[in-house]
């Protein structure tokens, strides 16, 4: 558990707890506390310049809830911690997740209080994920909702992924690459995480490899050589200078096509691209095409594109990396029922609704989202029901196993295309608009009934 340096692996998921979940454990388990209950995850307000997030993480969530369990390292390490009786880090020993969950696919444009997960087990078991599950699946949800804006504001334009070296930790850039994936992007920096999701690898080369030969041309000559078909950064020194440049090695290449693009990481870039754009095709040169980076965001990118720059592909950085405008989801995993009745929380701003859930997505006759329906689980609904079975018993359903991160990433397309125009456009004003949530008659009489018991 601590051999390798503090690198997790899925062994030590079940330690990946607050300390309170486990006294809650031994309390639950003390008092002969064994009742299914019902953990909702959702948000209660959709946070600043955010119109929808995109619900993610919970398919790699559930596939880790299939294996958890408590090695004897972390028996004996939990013991060293005080606290926790023999008795019940022996029970520990024999701790396995049999509950259900159901959750809506990975890259649903979600709103709030529609649970994006409900887990339905014992209720230590249930009581147990909190922690991991809303770590992991607010972590790509709040990447995948920054990185699709970046694919909206582009209009059909390629976005890559360059976040690597600025976000906050190796489990971040690596689930990134994921989110990012399934939001739209079209390929990543990231090494380790492209090949571990068989998700394109793209790059070109850093201001160091320019500044580390003696001239450009020579740096450009000697990386052409090596990489055919690359992209040459032209903005070390003078940007137009190195568009220049390009040309006059393209002229003596032998071969068509082996200057596949440039990319420019400062300056106007709206300026920048048109002049450059203008000097490649005086040149003969329109099958080069032109890819920009440096603090790139939505609203720059939308900037660019209604300023008719012409752009190709952005390269987005720490803005998405570290969703730097929006950098938390007010996430919850809150208990709506146990034993078979319904739980609330009547804290001021804090309402939870009671029971088990259900997500009817309404669209209208263009096929566009009108609105959503929350009810009770057992409700019948016109709409489309979003909540899933995507385990049972402990045990991921058979369709979940053949779910690939394409099959994601062309659900987000379809939903988000199916977004009203309103929700898909960008605010730079602080205000959040989406769909609208209606509650189901017999969802607004149970919560008042289980208000009136407490």
């Amino acid at each position: 558990m601590f051999s390798n340096g503090g690198w997790m692996s899925q062994e030590d998921i079940a330690l990946l707890t607050d300390l309170y979940e486990l006294r809650m454990l031994q309390s639950y388990w003390e008092t002969g506390m064994h009742g299914r209950a019902v953990f909702s995850l959702h948000f209660r307000e959709l946070p600043p310049e955010r119109n929808f997030i995109l619900a993610c993480g919970q398919t790699e969530v559930i596939r880790h809830l299939e294996r958890l369990s408590f090695e004897e390292e972390h028996l004996k390490a939990l013991h060293s911690l005080g606290g926790f009786k023999d008795e019940f880090l022996t029970w520990l020993r024999d701790f396995r997740f049999t509950g259900d969950v159901h959750a809506v696919p990975e890259g649903t444009p979600i709103f709030p209080h529609e649970p994006i997960l409900e887990v339905e087990a014992p209720i230590a078991e249930a009581q147990l994920l909190e922690s991991f599950v809303m770590n992991q699946v607010h972590l790509q949800s709040l990447l995948a909702s920054k990185a699709v804006r970046t694919v909206l504001a582009a209009e059909g334009r390629g976005v890559v992924d360059f976040g690597l070296r600025r976000m906050h930790g190796a489990d971040a850039a690596l689930r990134g690459v994921r989110a990012y994936w399934i939001a739209g992007l079209d390929a990543t920096s990231n090494v380790l995480g492209g090949l571990h999701y068989q998700v394109p690898v793209a790059g070109t080369m850093a201001h160091s490899y320019i500044q580390a030969h003696q001239d450009e041309d020579a740096a450009f000559e000697h990386f052409l050589r090596l990489y055919p078909g690359t992209i040459l950064l032209v903005d070390t020194y003078d940007t137009l200078e190195g568009v220049r440049k390009v040309i006059e090695l393209a002229k003596r290449s032998s071969t068509e096509g082996l200057i596949s693009g440039i990319r420019l990481d400062s300056g106007d870039l709206s300026s920048l691209s048109k002049q450059a754009r203008l000097l490649l095709d005086e040149a003969g040169l329109d099958d080069i095409k032109i890819f920009v980076s440096g603090g790139l965001n939505e609203f720059k990118i939308a900037q660019l594109v209604e300023g008719g720059a012409p752009i190709d592909s952005f390269g987005v950085g720490t803005d998405v990396g570290c969703s730097k405008d929006s950098p938390m989801i007010d996430l919850v995993y809150k208990l709506t029922e146990y034993d078979g009745e319904g739980r609330t929380k009547a804290s001021p701003g804090k309402h939870i609704l009671p029971g088990r859930k259900q997500v009817y997505r309404h669209y209208d006759t263009d096929g566009r989202i009108d609105f959503d329906r929350l009810t009770l689980r057992d409700e019948a609904d016109s709409g489309t029901p979003l909540l899933q079975p995507v385990m049972k018993d402990g045990q991921v359903v058979d369709d979940m196993r053949l779910e690939r991160l394409d099959q994601a990433r062309d659900y987000c397309r379809r939903e988000v295309q199916a977004l009203p125009d309103s929700v898909k456009r960008l605010s730079s004003l602080g205000v959040s608009a989406g769909i609208e949530v209606r509650l189901s008659d017999k969802l607004k009489a149970f919560d008042e009934a289980v208000l009136k018991k407490i």
